[in-house]
């Protein structure tokens, strides 16, 4: 097997979102503006409600997905489609914004740890004025999986024989939250074609010569594997991987196209109310 070596290590930023979240920003930034498909990873983890009680009122998107994964707290989730959710520790949100969605996400907690992650991740230019679509799990329906010394919770691909909830036919996703005992490994084949990238949030871990501690993203090359092993510590750490579009990427806040002339139109489309159209029937 090829095994991927680390080509880029990036350690996140501290920046506010939405109403005043702080959240640490590893994709989406100057170091590293996408990862094709990926467009942005934000990490959200505080228990001092003065930096997430405030939340994400209603804001706007168009041309990609959101991919919200809950560690610990709980959001509450209302959108132009009509959808209402809740979610909660170790549920996961998927949401095709597509032509246009206006939503919210909202602390339901005055106290106690928030943490969780939201992936931002393109669509090809042939669904991005398609219609929006929205799925919630629960955490009993993310399969928990043990393997040697690695515990895994799996959002999407495969995994030992397992299938995740979560199914981008586009990108071919992967995303797997794994657990490692200090001094483990944890190997995992994935396709060629896929850009592939790893967050640590707790610990550290340790990918050939090369280490990376909390708060860090690490960029994997070409290859048909991966192996990572923790700290003495043990470690904690999201693993994403996804078939590239290999499509132009113009983005504007949060609008994602592929011309400016389509930017512009978004714009002008949410400055005007036309950015999202009735709600689907249900």
């Amino acid at each position: 097997m090829n095994e991927r070596a680390i080509t880029a290590l990036i350690a996140a930023q501290r920046v506010s979102e939405g109403a005043g979240v702080i959240v640490h920003r590893s994709l989406g930034t100057p170091a590293m503006r996408h990862l094709d498909p990926f467009l942005m990873l934000d990490h959200f983890s505080s228990d001092n409600p003065d930096e997430y009680i405030s939340g994400f009122p209603d804001h706007p998107h168009r041309g990609f997905i959101t991919l919200t994964y809950m560690l610990n707290g709980h959001m509450e989730h209302q959108d132009s489609m009509g959808n209402r959710g809740d979610l909660r520790a170790g549920g996961v949100q998927w949401m095709k914004a597509a032509s246009g969605v206006i939503h919210s996400e909202m602390p339901r907690q005055t106290e106690g740890l928030m943490r969780g992650f939201q992936l931002w991740i393109n669509l090809p230019a042939a669904e991005k004025m398609g219609p929006p679509a929205y799925q919630e799990f629960g955490a009993d329906e993310v399969p928990e999986i043990r393997a040697g010394n690695a515990a895994v919770r799996l959002l999407a691909g495969t995994f030992e024989g397992r299938h995740g909830p979560i199914d981008d036919p586009h990108t071919d996703l992967h995303y797997l939250d794994v657990t490692l005992a200090g001094g483990a490994c944890f190997r995992h084949p994935l396709p060629e074609d896929a850009h592939a990238f790893l967050y640590v949030f707790e610990g550290d871990v340790a990918v050939g010569a090369r280490e990376a501690g909390r708060h860090h993203l690490v960029v994997f090359g070409p290859g048909d594997s991966l192996s990572v092993f923790a700290g003495t510590a043990g470690a904690r750490f999201i693993l994403v991987a996804g078939r590239p579009l290999n499509e132009p990427i113009v983005q504007y806040g949060p609008f994602v196209m592929n011309t400016r002339d389509e930017i512009e139109q978004a714009i002008a489309d949410y400055r005007d109310g036309r950015l999202v159209g009735p709600a689907p029937r249900r």
